[in-house]
């Protein structure tokens, strides 16, 4: 064959060397990491199960209204209603608690690394092909490593979940930055504001329907990829998913994708809100507005009367 003409290239047991390397030399930051993971996500997950199940749900169908509409927070209200008759109410507070903390850990590396990238060429040009390779890596491919140095359980799932959902992140909130109009940023600097101030006053608000897009696609793979980690012993609806392709069990894995969905709807809806001013108008928190300023008007009519 043609291609016993090429040398073999041992590029995977490279790659293996390379992690057992690291697995033996830098064992204390993955315990570190591993310690301070297990502790966020299980005491967030055991946190949220403290709470009564209906409070809960009361709490999570107002944050819909508040930043939404009532017609959001009807429908987590109804889903997350559903969620109860089949069981799986704990599983998803499990699988939530990791797309949080997942979500939190990439976003806090995403933003200062999409800001550097947008205002350093050269740090753009180093960062975009790792964001490729981040992005069209199989995600199973993400769970060897994190097995290798976690062991199972929910650190290795929490880990995997990070990388796999960090580059639209970094890529949205370069996109963000690099969009914002130059000529409000030169009026800024004719005003006399640092970069620090135009990058806080201007830029930032400016790019920040496009970040809280990257956050939405964040949480997004995170969701995705926290099923998949059920594959390494991770708790929650992907355990679940997992446990009934194991046994073939269709009324389980049916129960636990519908959970998926209906978690992954409500966290897409809130966000997107969130990112979306203009969506407020509908919400319990444009009524308390309105209210407020009805009541200054009020005041201030009185005081001139």
């Amino acid at each position: 064959m043609s291609e016993e003409l090429i040398p073999r290239i041992p590029l995977g047991a490279w790659g293996d060397e390379v992690l057992m390397w690291l697995r033996e030399n830098a064992s204390i930051i993955f315990d570190v990491f591993s310690t301070i993971t297990r502790f966020l996500v299980e005491g967030l997950a055991d946190g949220l199960k403290a709470i009564p199940a209906f409070v809960l749900l009361l709490i999570f169908a107002l944050a819909g209204w508040l930043f939404r509409s009532w017609r959001l927070a009807l429908g987590v209200g109804l889903t997350f209603l559903l969620v109860m008759g089949m069981r799986q109410w704990e599983q998803m507070l499990d699988t939530m608690a990791l797309v949080i903390i997942a979500t939190l850990v990439a976003v806090v590396i995403a933003i200062p690394v999409g800001i550097w990238a947008a205002k350093n060429d050269r740090v753009s040009a180093v960062v975009r092909p790792i964001l490729d390779f981040m992005q069209t890596m199989p995600a199973f491919v993400y769970l060897l490593p994190a097995v290798m140095f976690f062991s199972i359980g929910v650190v290795p799932g929490t880990f995997s979940t990070i990388i796999f959902a960090l580059a639209p992140g970094v890529r949205m909130t370069e996109l963000g930055i690099r969009h914002v109009d130059a000529e409000t940023v030169e009026a800024g600097r004719s005003y006399g504001a640092t970069d620090r101030q135009i990058l806080r006053g201007i830029e930032l608000p400016l790019a920040l329907p496009s970040i809280m897009a990257g956050i939405n696609q964040i949480i997004m793979l995170s969701l995705s990829m926290a099923v998949i980690a059920g594959m390494v012993g991770a708790d929650g609806l992907g355990k679940e998913v997992v446990a009934a392709i194991s046994t073939l069990n269709l009324a389980q894995g049916l129960e636990a994708g519908l959970a998926v969905v209906i978690l992954a709807v409500f966290l897409d809806r809130l966000t997107a809100a969130l990112g979306n001013p203009a969506d407020y108008p509908s919400s319990l928190l444009a009524l308390w507005r309105k209210n407020r300023r009805d009541k200054q008007n009020a005041g201030a009519q009185r005081a001139t009367a």
